[in-house]
C-alpha cells in the first residue's frame, strides 16, 4: 500500500470505528435502558432503529453530493451533526425524567450525521488508490475497522454503562471529535469541482447504471441488507437472552457479545487482503459465507446451550467476514468513479435497512417463537445464496467495454 496514503486510510478507518462504537455499544445497554426508562423491549429496539431509518433516507443524498462536491466536504459536517445528536441523547438522559422521546430525537439527528460519514468512506478509498488490489486491501481495512468497532462496542458500552447508564450516549461526541480531527488533518481525497447535476439528470444516471448492471447490483444490495438484518437482530436477541436466562451483565456480557464479532473482524481483515482483483474468488466467498450463515441460523433455532450458541455464532461471524469485504469490492471496482459515491451510498442504505429492521422484528418474533425467528433468518439467507449464485457473475461486474465483450 502506498506509504504516503497510509495516514489517509487510517484516518478514514477511524470513521466506521467511531460510528460503529456510537451505535453498537448501545446493544448490551438496551435492557438497562428499558429498566431506567420503564419501556418495552420493542421500544428500546427503536433506539437502534430510528438511527438507521433516517440514515436510509439521507445516505443517497450524501453520496450524490459527495460525487459532485467532494468527499471531505460531506464527511466533516456529517461528523459534527452526529456529535450533536449524541450530545442531545446524552444530556436528555442525564438531565430529564422521561427522556425517551428526546433520546429518539437525538438518535435521529445522529443518524443524519452517520449517513454522510461512514457510507462516503467506501468511495473515498476507491478515489485514493488507482490499483484495484490496493483498493481491495483498503476496503478490507475499512471493513475490519467497522467490525473491530463491533467487537469493542459491547465491551465498552457495558463498561461505561456500569458507571452511569447514559454514559455511552455522552461518549458519542468525543468519538466523533476524534474522527473530525483525524480526517481534517490527514485525509487529502480528490476534490470535486463540478457543479451538481440537476436532480432529474442524477436520477437518469442512476437508472442507466441499474439498467446496465442491475442484476449483480441487486444481488449485492439484497445480500448486504440481509446480513445486517440478521447480525443486529441476533445480537439484540443475544443481549436479551444473556440477562433474562443467564443473569449475565456488565463487561462479562459485553465479552460474550464480542465473541462472534471478533470472528467477523479477523475474517474481514484476511478476506480484504486476499481477494485483490479476483472477482471469481469474491463471488464464491460471498456464496460460502452466506451458506455458513444459513447453517448457523438453522442450528440456533434448536435453542442450544450458551456455549454452543456462541460457537455457532462464531462460525456465522466468519461467514459474514467472507462476505462484507467482497461486496464492498464488487461495488467499488464495478462502478465508475464519478458515480461511485451514489451507488455505494445506495448500497449502504440497504445495509441500514437491515440494521433498522433487525432488532424490532427479532423482538416481535422472539415473543412468538425463537425457532420461527431463526428459521426465517435462515430462509432469507438461502434466498441471498441463490441470488448470489445466479446474478453475480465475474464478467458482469466489469466496466462497460469489458461487459460488452463478455456478454452474449
Amino acid at each position: 500500500m502506498e506509504n504516503k496514503k497510509t495516514l489517509d486510510l487510517l484516518s478514514l478507518a477511524s470513521i466506521p470505528l467511531m460510528m460503529t462504537l456510537g451505535n453498537s455499544m448501545l446493544i448490551p445497554v438496551l435492557p438497562t435502558i428499558e429498566q431506567e426508562l420503564k419501556i418495552s423491549a420493542f421500544q428500546s429496539s427503536l433506539i437502534i432503529t430510528v438511527y438507521s431509518v433516517v440514515a436510509i433516507i439521507f445516505i443517497p443524498i450524501a453520496g450524490y453530493l459527495s460525487d459532485r462536491w467532494g468527499r471531505k466536504k460531506i464527511i466533516l459536517p456529517s461528523l459534527i451533526i452526529a456529535a450533536i445528536g449524541g450530545a442531545i441523547a446524552g444530556l436528555a438522559s442525564w438531565l430529564m425524567d422521561g427522556a425517551y422521546l428526546l433520546i429518539l430525537a437525538g438518535r435521529l439527528l445522529q443518524g443524519v450525521g452517520a449517513s454522510g460519514a461512514f457510507p462516503v468512506v467506501i468511495p473515498t478509498v476507491g478515489d485514493l488508490f488507482k490499483d484495484e488490489q490496493e483498493v481491495s486491501r483498503g476496503l478490507g481495512v475499512i471493513e475490519t475497522s467497522n467490525t473491530f468497532g463491533k467487537v469493542l462496542s459491547p465491551i465498552i458500552g457495558a463498561f461505561l454503562a456500569g458507571f452511569i447508564w447514559y454514559l455511552p450516549f455522552l461518549s458519542i461526541p468525543v468519538l466523533c471529535l476524534i474522527s473530525i480531527l483525524l480526517v481534517g488533518f490527514f485525509v487529502k481525497s480528490p476534490k470535486k469541482q463540478n457543479k451538481p447535476d440537476p436532480f432529474p439528470k442524477f436520477v437518469k444516471n442512476v437508472k442507466d447504471i441499474f439498467k446496465e448492471k442491475g442484476k449483480w447490483l441487486a444481488a449485492v444490495f439484497f445480500t448486504g441488507g440481509i446480513i445486517m438484518f440478521i447480525l443486529f437482530g441476533t445480537l439484540f436477541y443475544l443481549s436479551e437472552l444473556l440477562e433474562s436466562d443467564y443473569n449475565t451483565k456488565g463487561i462479562k456480557k459485553g465479552l460474550y457479545i464480542a465473541i462472534p464479532l471478533f470472528a467477523l473482524s479477523v475474517s474481514s481483515l484476511v478476506t480484504g487482503k486476499k481477494i485483490g482483483q479476483n472477482k471469481v474468488l469474491m463471488k464464491w466467498l460471498v456464496f460460502i459465507g452466506m451458506l455458513l450463515l444459513a447453517v448457523t441460523m438453522v442450528l440456533l433455532s434448536f435453542k442450544p446451550t450458551l456455549l454452543w450458541f456462541l460457537s455457532y455464532l462464531f462460525i456465522g461471524g466468519i461467514g459474514i467476514g467472507f462476505v462484507l469485504p467482497s461486496l464492498d469490492a464488487f461495488i467499488t471496482e464495478g462502478i465508475e468513479k464519478e458515480n461511485r459515491g451514489t451507488i455505494t451510498s445506495l448500497y449502504s442504505s440497504m445495509r441500514f435497512i437491515g440494521v433498522a429492521a433487525g432488532p424490532p422484528l427479532f423482538a416481535m418474533l422472539m415473543d412468538a417463537s425463537v425457532k420461527i425467528m431463526f428459521l426465517t433468518a435462515a430462509g432469507l439467507t438461502i434466498l441471498a445464496v441463490i441470488f448470489t449464485y445466479f446474478a453475480i457473475r465475474p464478467g458482469n461486474t466489469s466496466d462497460q467495454k469489458q461487459n460488452q465483450l463478455k456478454t452474449t
